[in-house]
This record gives C-alpha cells, structure tokens and sequence, in this order.
C-alpha cells in the first residue's frame, strides 16, 4: 500500500494543480462513471489539500444518464410554436419568457438556428449527449403543471439530434402556427442575416443547391454577389417553405391553430399566445 501511495504520489498532485486551473474560484463537480467511491476519494482530496468546494455526482454518470433519458419519457405539457422560416419563432420565444412563460429554446442549447444557414457565427455544437444533459437540466426547473413553450423543430438542429421520447410528444401536441407573410419573413431574414460575412452564406447556399435545383442555386448566389439579400432569402424560402408544409402536412389538422399575424408586432403576438391556455 505505501509503495502505491508513492507511485501515486506525483499523480496526485498532478490533478490537484489541474482541478485549481479548471476551477481557479474553488468549486469543482467531480464523478465517476457509476458507483461514486472513486470520485468521493477524489473529492476527499481536494478539500482537504486544496480546500475546495466540491460536488460529487452520486451513483456515477451512468446513473445520472438513465435518469437524463428517462425524464423525456415524462409527459410534458408542450406548447408547439410553429410558422415557416423567418417568422420571428425565436423570438417570439423570448417574448414568451419575458411575460413569465415557460419556454424551452432547443435552438440555444444546440448553439445552432437549425437551417443550413443557422450555425455561421454560432461557435461550436454541443455533443448530442450534451445536449440532452442541458435539455434535462432545463426541463427541471419548469412547473409541470403549466405549458411549455418550445419551437416546432426537425428532428436534427444542425448536427444534434432531439430524444427521441421529447420529439415524439413534439410531433403529437398542438401546434399554435405563426402564418407571416412571406414578404415579412424575408425582410426579418434580412435583417437576421444581413450582416453575416458574405463568404459564408455562399458556403451555406452552395450546401443546399441540390436541394434548391441547380438554377435557384445559381440565381441565389448571383444575387448574393450583387448585394440583393431579399431576393437571396426569397429563392431560399422557396425551399424552406415546402420542406416545413411536408412537416406540417404529417400531424393532424385539428392539432394546428392557424395565427394570421400581417402587421401585428411580436410584442402583441406573444401576448396573444399567451393567453391562450
């Protein structure tokens, strides 16, 4: 056993200065990966030699795993918000939270706005099995007892993929549908994506041509370099749109409650949904 303790000794030390780097302001979680005895020795040593503040996950990751994707099984009182692309969904979101409602934003967990144009300047993804872990850790804090309002999504937001048991419930609850006009929504477009280096959204559209067809593809890009970003979002509507009316084409048509907005602001319109109980 002693000549265990000196072999490590060095290694010991090794992850105490590591813990100080990670955690410069004294709080560390720590875990194993079931079981939990390894983990608490670990702790142990951390208070004691560099006293810090530690969180031992018990039962392990494996454990705490189960339970993540348990909890999707749940029933959630899921409040869909649909609409095609560039109908202010996201933010109709935070309009929602603003006035107290309970809002899961699938699309800001996943770092990505779900088009093929959503990641550009987003960062990096989670993993898929982080992604559930802050899903988890965001459903958790809600009140069971009152809606949920989250965005109706594909099941793939960028390159993570919704549970299974969550997306399932998605698809078979209402579906309070924003109908905007498409000359709003490519303004809105615009303006979302106005800025972004125009290298990139040529990436973006170059990614999609099969699906555009060769000739919008090409009038897409032709109009990006002439600086007309309407157009742009118009021939790419085109595209979004009938991909999300198959989508919608699939659920039932007593489970979606069509919202003609024309001029109405974001602002009414959040508080109209939010009446809706």
């Amino acid at each position: 056993m002693l000549e265990g303790l000196r072999i490590a000794g060095p290694k010991l030390a090794g992850l105490v200065e590591s813990a100080r780097l990670i955690a410069p302001d004294g709080n560390v979680g720590v875990h194993c990966w079931r079981g939990g005895e390894r983990s608490a020795t670990v702790g142990w040593l951390l208070e004691k030699t560099a006293s810090m503040k530690v969180l031992t996950l018990q039962k392990g990751y494996k454990a705490f795993r189960k339970l993540v994707l348990d909890s999707f099984g749940r029933n959630w009182n899921l409040r869909i918000l649909g609409g095609y692309t560039g109908s202010g969904k996201t933010e109709l979101l935070q309009k929602l939270r603003g006035l107290g409602e309970q809002t899961l934003d699938l699309e800001g967990l996943a770092n990505h706005k779900g088009s093929a144009y959503g990641g550009i300047g987003a960062g990096m993804q989670p993993s898929t099995e982080q992604f559930e872990n802050l899903i988890w850790d965001s459903l958790r804090r809600f009140d069971p007892r009152r809606p949920i309002w989250v965005e109706d999504e594909s099941r793939l937001v960028g390159f993570v993929k919704i549970p299974d048991l969550l997306y399932a419930q998605m698809r078979a609850n209402t579906v309070e549908f924003v109908n905007m006009p498409v000359e709003q929504r490519a303004a809105r477009l615009v303006e979302e994506y106005g800025a972004l280096p125009k290298e990139e959204l040529a990436a973006a559209t170059t990614r999609i041509q099969k699906r555009l067809g060769p000739q919008h593809a090409q009038e897409a890009l032709a109009a990006l370099a002439a600086d007309d970003l309407h157009r742009v979002a118009m021939i790419t509507l085109t595209y979004y749109d009938k991909t999300y009316a198959r989508g919608l084409g699939e659920r039932d048509p007593a489970s979606i409650h069509m919202l003609d907005v024309n001029d109405m602001s974001i602002d009414d319109l959040a508080r109209k949904l939010a009446e809706r109980k």
